[in-house]
């Protein structure tokens, strides 16, 4: 069994900034690929961003990229994500994933996923 539980959200100015945690425990996660999904009100939920279990490979959403970035620490079981130049549309409940595939990911799957924290950015 996993939990993923993610912290860092709140509300934000458009234009600010936001680090989003997350912190794995249980199983161990070795291999796994982690990320990050969001989920807007009245809408699907989407990926936003995905990272290698070394960390050399990330993988970002048209709409985040130049401004997200994402990484972890695998010593402290954790995934990060820097979120910068925040806009309205970026408003969201943010998700903590892991899966063993980039491309399973980045279709909005996991294998585990947190509970979630909310983003909201006020224009």
């Amino acid at each position: 069994q996993v939990e993923l539980v993610e912290s860092g959200g709140g509300l934000v100015q458009a234009g600010g900034s936001l680090r989003l945690s997350c912190v794995a425990s249980g199983r161990t996660l070795s291999g796994y690929v982690m990320g990050w999904l969001r989920q807007a009100p009245g809408k699907e939920r989407e990926f936003v961003a995905a990272i290698s279990w070394s960390g050399a490979s990330t993988y970002f959403a048209d709409s985040v990229k130049g401004r997200f970035t994402i990484s972890r620490d695998n010593a402290k079981n954790t995934v990060y994500l820097q979120m910068n130049s925040l806009k309205p549309e970026d408003t969201a409940v943010y998700y903590c994933a892991a899966d063993q595939s980039f491309a399973t990911m980045t279709r909005s799957g996991y294998d585990y996923c947190g509970q979630g924290t909310q983003v909201t950015v006020s224009s």
